[in-house]
C-alpha cells in the first residue's frame, strides 16, 4: 500500500548548503588603523576571497564603523558578549591585551559558520591565503617555542564549528564567567588553558611574527601573514630594527584612490562582490573607463544587469573600446534594450579579438526576436572569424532551416495546446532534452505537432507569438527551473520566459504553469521588483500553478500577497513519474551491475565554494571503493560535466567511461537509466530521471532543488552535501547500503513515485477540465 511521504522542505530549505566561512577581528578604536590595512592587504594579496568578516567590538564610533564597511562588501557587525566581559575587565577598557582574551573566548560563541578564520587587527597579509579556506578539520594555529615550552599564537586561528563540541564550549563558558584570563593574562593563556596543545600545526608563514626579524631582517617571500607582535605598532611609530618588516605594512597603509587604483591593476581574477563594492566608490571619485569595465563585468557576473548599465553609460567610452561596448550590449540585452545592445554589439564586432563572442551575442539576439535570418547571419560572421565559436556554432544551427510557418488552420490551431518550454539544442543539457516531452505525454499519447504548438522559452513574446498561442486551446508553460535569472536574463520578466506583464494579461486562453521550479542558487539574485511584479502578474493570470517541489512553493509563496498564495500548488515534475506516463513502459528484467555518476559545473563557485579539490578527492575515495564491488560509469548530461573525468584522472589517475547523454535521444537516456543499479547525481535531472525510471538514486546536492526533491519523497538519507566532509566515505556506505538491499530499494522508489503519481494524477483531472482534454491519468504501472 503505497505510504505518502510526510517530509516538507521547510527545514531544508533554511539550512546553508555551502560551507560558510568567515573571517573575525576584535577592533577598538585604538587599533582600527590596523585593522584598516588588514583589510586592504587582505583585497589586494587575495582579490579572489571575499568571505564575511565579522567584526567584535564595543565602542566602535559610527564614523570607524563606516570606514570599515567602505573597505569590504560583507561586513557583519557584533558586539562582544556582556557574560565573557566581566566587571574587571570593564573596569580597565584601555588594557587591550585583556579585552582581546575575552574576544578569543566570544569568537568560540559564534555558531552561524562553518569555519571561522580570526585574525589579529596588528597582522597585515602580504600573501595568499586560500589553504586557510579549504581547512575542514581541527583548530589551526602556529606554535610558537616561548619560554621553553610549543606554545601556540593566538593572533591566528582556522575554527572549525565540528571541532566545538559541547565539553569544549562548556569550559569556554566557564572561563569567562570565572574571569580565567589570570592564567597569564592574555590571550594565549586562555587558548593553551582550553587547548593544553591539541591543536593543527600551521605553516609559521601564516602567522610571522616580528620578533623573527629583529635586526631589520628582510620579510621572507613565502609569508603570507606578518604579525606585529609587541607593544609598538607601525601606526603609533613603529620600533628600530624592524623597518623592512614595517615597510610591508606601510606599503598598504593607502589613502583610498591610491588603494583603488592597485586592486582595479591587479592582474588575474577578482571576485565580482569586492570588485563592485570597492569599484562603486572608485567610479564615485572619478575612476575611468577601465575601471568602469571591471565593475560592469562583475555586475554582470552576479546578476545586476541594470546597475552594470548605469556604471558603463557613466563614463565616456569611446568607440574603439570594444570590450566595454561587448559588456554594455551584453547588460542592454539581459534588460530588453535590444536595440540599443544591437549597436554596441556591432560597435565592439568591429575589433577582431572581440568579433567571435559579439557576433554570437548578435546572433542570440536576433533569434530572441524571431529574426532567425539575421540570426544566421551573425552567426555565420562569428564562424569565419572563429569556427570553434561555442555560440555562434549553436545559433547557426538553430537556424540553419527556416522554421515552419504557422500554417494551422483554425480547426487545427484549435486541437493543439501551445507549449511554453526550454527546446534544447543538439549537445544541450540531457534533462531538459528529456523534459518537454515528459510534461506533454502527462496531457495524452500525441507529444507531436497534432497535438502541441511549441514556442521557446527564451523567445520574446511579441505580437505574432501572442496571437499564435491565442489561437491555441490552452498555454502550458512548463517544466524545468524556469524561475531563474541569469540563464537566458531578460528584463520583460526577471526569469525565463521573456513575456512583458501586458502580453501575460492579453492571453485569452487558459494558462497552466506546470512543474516550474524556483531555481536560484545559495546567494543567487533576482532583479527583485521585476522577478516579483511579474511573478504576481503570472499568478494573476493562470489557471494553474503547479511547482516541482515544496521547496519553490514555499519560496514563491513568500513573494506573493496573502491572496494569491494558495493558488500555488505542488505539481512534481513529470521526469519522476517516466514509468507511469510512458506508454508500453516495461522495468528491466536485470540490471546492469553499474554505478553511474554525475556532476554539474555550470556556477561553479555556487555550487563549490572553496571546496572543489576536497569534492574532488573525496568522490575519488568513493570510486575507488565502489569500483571494487560494480562498474562504475560517469553520466555526461552536458558537454561541460565532462571536466569531472579530465580532473579525476589528471589528479588521481581514476579513469572513468561517459555515457555523453548530450548526444543522445530520450528513449536511449531513459533505457540506461533503467538498467543501472544506482545513480549518484548533481544535477536535478541525474537524480529525478532515473527516479522515475525506478532507479535507486543518491543526490549529490550542490543547490538546494536536490534537497526540495528528497524531503518531498520523505528520503533526506538519499542526499550527501557536496561540502561533507567526510563525502567519500559517506557516499561509499550508504551506495553499498542500497546495492546490497536493490530489491526492497528499489520497491521504495516504486512506493515513493506511486505517491508523486497521484499528486500528478489529481491535477490532471483539473487540468483536463480547464482544457477540455483526456489526460494519461491512468498509470501505466502499478
Amino acid at each position: 500500500m503505497s505510504t505518502t511521504p510526510t517530509g516538507t522542505a521547510a527545514a531544508v530549505a533554511t539550512q546553508p548548503l555551502k560551507r560558510r566561512i568567515a573571517f573575525a577581528s576584535y577592533v577598538d578604536e585604538n587599533y582600527l588603523p590596523g585593522f584598516l590595512v588588514l583589510l586592504r592587504s587582505l583585497a589586494l594579496s587575495n582579490p579572489r576571497v571575499c568571505e564575511d568578516f565579522v567584526v567584535l567590538h564595543d565602542d566602535l564610533r559610527p564614523a570607524s564603523v563606516e570606514r570599515i564597511q567602505a573597505l569590504h562588501p560583507r561586513i557583519v557587525l557584533r558586539r562582544v558578549r556582556d557574560e565573557h566581559y566581566a566587571d574587571f575587565v570593564k573596569g580597565d577598557p584601555h588594557n587591550y591585551l585583556v579585552r582581546k582574551a575575552y574576544f578569543i573566548l566570544d569568537v568560540f560563541g559564534i555558531r552561524d559558520y562553518d569555519t571561522i578564520i580570526t585574525l589579529d587587527t596588528d597582522m597585515v597579509v602580504p600573501g595568499d591565503i586560500s589553504e586557510l579556506l579549504t581547512m575542514r578539520e581541527g583548530l589551526g594555529a602556529v606554535a610558537q617555542f616561548f619560554q621553553g615550552r610549543d606554545k601556540l599564537n593566538s593572533g591566528l586561528l582556522v575554527i572549525q564549528r565540528d571541532h566545538l563540541t559541547d565539553e569544549f564550549c562548556e569550559r569556554i563558558d566557564r572561563m569567562g564567567r570565572s574571569g580565567a584570563y589570570e592564567l597569564d593574562k592574555h590571550d594565549q593563556g586562555i587558548l593553551n588553558a582550553l587547548l593544553e596543545g591539541d591543536f593543527v600545526r600551521l605553516d609559521p608563514r601564516y602567522n610571522f611574527v616580528k620578533r623573527r626579524l629583529s635586526g631589520n631582517r628582510p620579510v621572507p617571500e613565502d609569508v603570507a601573514i606578518l604579525h606585529f607582535t609587541g607593544r609598538h605598532k607601525p601606526w603609533s611609530g613603529g620600533e628600530i630594527g624592524y623597518e623592512a618588516a614595517e615597510e610591508v605594512w606601510r606599503r598598504h597603509d593607502l589613502p583610498d584612490a591610491d588603494f583603488h587604483a592597485e586592486f582595479f591593476a591587479l592582474p588575474g581574477e577578482k571576485h565580482p562582490e569586492l570588485v563592485a563594492h570597492l569599484g562603486r566608490r572608485a567610479l564615485a571619485v572619478g575612476a575611468g573607463p577601465g575601471t568602469a569595465q571591471q565593475v560592469a563585468a562583475a555586475l554582470l557576473e552576479l546578476g545586476r544587469y541594470r546597475e552594470a548599465i548605469t556604471v558603463l553609460e557613466g563614463v565616456r567610452v569611446p568607440a574603439e573600446r570594444a570590450r566595454t561596448h561587448a559588456l554594455l550590449g551584453q547588460a542592454l540585452m539581459a534588460d530588453s534594450r535590444y536595440a540599443e545592445a544591437e549597436a554596441h554589439l556591432l560597435l565592439a564586432a568591429a575589433s577582431p579579438p572581440v568579433t567571435p563572442k559579439a557576433m554570437g551575442r548578435l546572433a542570440q539576439l536576433r533569434w530572441v526576436l524571431h529574426d532567425d535570418e539575421g540570426a544566421r547571419r551573425y552567426a555565420l560572421a562569428g564562424l569565419a572569424a572563429d569556427p570553434t565559436d561555442r555560440m555562434c556554432g549553436i545559433l547557426h544551427r538553430r537556424t540553419a532551416q527556416a522554421p515552419p510557418a504557422d500554417t494551422a488552420d483554425d480547426e487545427r490551431a484549435g486541437r493543439q495546446l501551445a507549449h511554453v518550454a526550454f527546446y534544447m539544442d543538439q549537445q544541450g543539457n540531457a534533462g531538459d532534452k528529456v523534459l518537454p516531452d515528459a510534461v506533454r505525454r502527462c496531457f495524452g499519447p500525441d507529444i507531436g505537432p497534432g497535438a502541441w504548438h511549441p514556442e521557446h522559452v527564451h523567445r520574446h513574446v511579441d505580437a505574432a507569438a501572442l496571437a499564435r498561442i491565442n489561437r491555441r486551446r490552452g498555454l502550458v508553460v512548463g517544466g524545468g527551473g524556469l524561475f531563474i535569472p541569469d540563464t537566458s536574463p531578460n528584463g520583460h520578466s526577471a526569469w525565463q520566459w521573456n513575456v512583458t506583464d501586458e502580453t501575460m494579461r492579453a492571453i485569452e486562453v487558459p494558462l497552466a504553469v506546470f512543474a516550474v521550479g524556483y531555481n536560484a542558487f545559495e546567494g543567487q539574485a533576482y532583479a527583485r521588483e521585476r522577478f516579483t511584479e511579474s511573478l504576481r502578474t503570472l499568478v494573476e493570470r493562470a489557471d494553474f500553478l503547479g511547482l516541482r517541489n515544496h521547496g519553490s512553493v514555499e519560496r514563491v509563496r513568500a513573494l506573493l500577497p496573502a491572496a494569491l498564495r494558495e493558488k500555488v500548488v505542488f505539481q512534481p515534475c513529470p521526469t519522476t513519474v517516466a514509468r507511469q506516463i510512458v506508454p508500453g513502459w516495461r522495468d528491466p528484467a536485470e540490471r546492469a551491475d553499474t554505478v553511474m555518476v554525475n556532476c554539474a559545473f555550470d556556477r561553479s563557485g555556487l555550487r563549490f565554494g572553496h571546496d572543489y579539490e576536497h569534492f574532488l578527492a573525496q568522490m575519488a575515495r568513493a570510486i575507488r571503493i565502489l569500483g571494487e564491488e560494480v562498474e562504475v560509469r560517469y553520466a555526461a548530461h552536458a558537454v561541460t560535466d565532462e571536466k569531472f573525468v579530465f580532473d579525476l584522472r589528471r589528479v588521481h589517475g581514476i579513469t572513468l567511461p561517459v555515457d555523453p547523454m548530450y548526444d543522445w535521444d530520450t528513449p536511449r537516456i531513459l533505457a540506461e537509466y533503467a538498467r543501472t543499479r544506482l545513480v549518484m547525481g548533481m544535477r536535478g535531472h541525474a537524480g529525478m530521471i532515473p527516479f522515475g525510471c525506478g532507479t535507486p538514486i543518491i543526490s549529490l546536492i550542490s543547490h538546494p532543488k536536490l534537497a526540495y526533491f528528497l524531503s518531498d519523497i520523505d528520503r533526506p538519507e538519499w542526499g550527501v552535501s557536496v561540502h561533507e566532509r567526510d563525502l567519500g566515505d559517506l557516499l561509499a556506505e550508504r551506495a553499498r547500503d542500497l546495492l546490497a538491499n536493490q530489491e526492497a530499494t528499489v520497491a521504495d522508489v516504486h512506493d515513493r513515485q506511486r505517491w508523486l503519481w497521484k499528486v500528478t494524477r489529481d491535477n490532471l483531472g483539473a487540468l483536463g477540465r480547464l482544457f477540455g482534454t483526456t489526460p494519461a491519468v491512468e498509470a501505466v504501472i502499478g
